[in-house]
């Protein structure tokens, strides 16, 4: 590895999370400096996945929203420690979503209802002790053992009928095909959070959307430190040279708004590349239209993984991750409301206080359909008398119950009338749909870093061999971490910077519940009652 110093320059290919964690290390931590840190997207914003838009006229959306957690985000608030808002320069990124949510605590009251519009005890997670041996199973095989087995090869059917499952798998968005070796991880990452799954007490939020409460702040900080983003530019291939085991990248060849360019490395000169991407090809609908299911890989982020991945063996296996569209897609929705009538019916309806932005499932809908009730302003001059609400569905491709289409083929008017009918609101219908803008969202990628995989088919964060590059993303290799959280991206940066810079600086453990006694004891007691 070399040694820090202010000579290097560092070359980030994507502008996700990821990347920018990575462009604030080098400088807060390798003395890089940061008009030497050159950040290459292809989108005309930074952000990747974390992001939200809109306007108060139009409407406002989210692709989605990282749920955090105190215990398992210690990267993630490692970096927020040491960036300042935009409304305090004194005040830290981490501070004010401490303050945030000591003001207005996730509690839901109603984290399940059925199809008779009940709320349902959720505290009573329904395992048997055919289940309880189930996941007693599940946790102690190694991965070695479990492979590319999927969750439902593991379980019996009680199993996915259970409350557990239906809020573990909702709060997490796990598909009964998904990689059994991810459940395991996801399992044992937030073992503490079983005697508060049905509250969500454990969830922390940001006091406005994750864009505008993370990423402008991050992005105005390196800003200030002079890194240089530059945006529509493509990333097509890197070249490498390997001497004596010894590998580094050499040269980047880039599309700048069709034009061709390479950047030659330089001996000091480190590049970290974004494999892949959850969100690539994301496709928008409205009021009126439906979104398309974008199937030929428009998004760079996959192409160019696909072109590196041919290059070594140990570079990855694409085409594990997203391979099957189906399998891996799911749709979100915002709802931009100019009437309070929806948000005071749900409050009435849930007990939920205003803006404790409670995760609500409907547990027999078709769609698996999810909503959270974010507190406003949710975005960057939200006005007073302007609400907006989130959701998604699991199942895209199942007719729905109020409107006998597929989520997937239906209009964002048609989503809200499946929403109302879930609720059992239709007697507000007229003014909500009269008030109400929907906008919503098709990922074809969403959860594909959930995709059943062997410890092959990820790269390491630094190949073996490797000097002066590394992978950054979700679709690296951290052991004991958990893909589809901000933690694993920004936890990859550090290390990937860390160790290419030689930096003996400590990097914060995976956070382990089992190694806190009072912890396993309580989970232990509430997944066995």
């Amino acid at each position: 590895m070399i040694d820090s110093g202010r000579q290097t320059k560092a070359y980030l290919v994507g502008g996700g999370i990821a990347a920018l964690a990575a462009a604030a290390f080098l400088i807060r931590d390798g003395d890089v400096p940061g008009e030497n840190i050159h950040l290459l997207e292809q989108l005309p914003l930074p952000g990747g996945s974390l992001d939200g838009a809109g306007s108060p006229d139009q409407a406002y959306v989210t692709r989605g929203g990282r749920m955090l957690e105190d215990e398992a985000y210690t990267c993630l608030w490692n970096l927020l420690e040491t960036i300042p808002t935009l409304d305090d320069p004194k005040v830290s990124v981490r501070k004010e979503i401490t303050d945030f949510n000591q003001a207005w605590p996730t509690d839901a009251k109603a984290r399940l209802i059925d199809r008779d519009h009940r709320i349902v005890d959720a505290a009573r997670l329904g395992l048997t002790a055919h289940d309880h041996i189930e996941l007693a199973r599940l946790l102690v095989l190694p991965e070695t053992v479990i492979g590319a087995r999927r969750i439902d090869e593991f379980f019996s059917e009680h199993f996915f009928t259970t409350n557990f499952w239906a809020m573990w798998r909702t709060t997490f968005a796990f598909q009964n095909w998904h990689s059994a070796i991810e459940l395991k991880r996801y399992l044992l990452r937030f073992l503490q959070e079983f005697p508060r799954i049905h509250t969500l007490a454990g969830v922390r939020r940001t006091r406005l959307n994750q864009y505008d409460s993370i990423v402008r702040p991050l992005t105005a900080w390196l800003l200030e430190h002079g890194v240089r983003f530059e945006h529509g530019v493509t990333v097509t291939d890197v070249e490498f040279t390997e001497h004596d085991g010894i590998r580094r990248a050499k040269r980047l060849h880039l599309d700048r708004e069709g034009r061709h360019e390479e950047v030659e490395l330089a001996d000091l000169d480190l590049a970290f590349i974004t494999l892949g991407s959850m969100t690539a090809d994301a496709s928008y609908g409205d009021d009126h239209t439906a979104p398309e299911l974008v199937r030929d890989k428009r998004d760079g982020s996959w192409t160019l993984w696909e072109t590196l991945s041919r290059k070594a063996p140990d570079f990855g296996r694409p085409a594990v991750f997203n391979g099957s569209i189906p399998e891996a897609a799911w749709e979100s929705f915002t709802l931009t409301m100019r009437s309070p009538a929806l948000l005071t019916r749900i409050e009435e309806f849930s007990g939920n206080a205003p803006g404790t932005g409670a995760l609500m499932t409907f547990k027999d809908s078709p769609w698996l359909m999810s909503i959270v009730v974010p507190r406003p302003p949710h975005f960057d001059g939200q006005p007073d008398g302007v609400f907006t609400l989130w959701g998604y569905g699991l199942f895209t491709g199942t007719p729905g119950e109020h409107t006998g289409k597929a989520m997937a083929e239906c209009t964002g008017q048609e989503i809200l009338t499946e929403l109302l009918g879930q609720l059992g609101f239709e007697d507000i219908a007229d003014e909500v749909r009269a008030t109400t803008t929907v906008t919503t969202v098709m990922m074809p990628y969403i959860t594909s870093q959930f995709a059943p995989r062997t410890v092959h088919d990820r790269p390491r964060l630094i190949p073996h061999g490797a000097r002066n590059f590394a992978f950054l993303g979700q679709y690296v290799e951290i052991p004991e971490d958990v893909v589809f959280t901000v933690e694993y991206s920004v936890r990859g940066a550090m290390r990937a910077v860390y160790q290419l810079l030689g930096l003996k600086l400590p990097i914060p453990p995976v956070h382990h519940a089992l190694a806190e006694p009072a912890t396993a004891l309580r989970a232990l007691r509430t997944a066995f009652a």
